[in-house]
């Protein structure tokens, strides 16, 4: 299997890491790059860990295919839009079960996490992703 990040390498899991601000701890995000993983997403989710996401990856940068739906999504969340190099360019809190969420401008990666994250991210951050052992 192949990662759009790591080249030949299969990741699951990534740690989350803000270089243009220190996160108040750690945040792992499950890498979603499979259509099946991306249209569960976190649907039918009653609670998040407080260091949980989920990231899903698309194929190019577009802000359609980077849009989001909280339909039967229990639990509000804090959405990140990341660009093809990894910078921030929208973040807001996605309220459940509304219809569409886009980004202002084209993402390729999409971090959805707990809102308590919120205020950890601003447009311009640079983010990078640690890969993570496979469990």
């Amino acid at each position: 299997m192949s990662s759009p990040i790591f080249g030949k390498i299969f990741v699951s899991n990534v740690e989350i890491i803000n270089t243009s601000r220190k996160l108040p701890g750690p945040l792992r995000a499950r890498f979603c790059d499979r259509f099946a993983c991306q249209l569960r997403g976190l649907t039918f989710r009653r609670s998040l860990a407080a260091d949980e996401g989920l990231l899903l990856v698309q194929a190019r940068e577009s802000r359609l295919d980077a849009a989001i739906h909280m339909l039967f999504m229990y639990l509000d969340i804090t959405v990140v839009w990341l660009d093809a190099s990894k910078q921030v360019v929208d973040v807001q809190l996605a309220r459940r079960w509304r219809p569409y969420y886009a980004p202002q401008a084209p993402a390729q990666y999409i971090l959805e996490t707990g809102t308590s994250w919120y205020d950890n991210f601003n447009v311009g951050d640079q983010i990078e992703f640690k890969e993570q052992p496979v469990d």
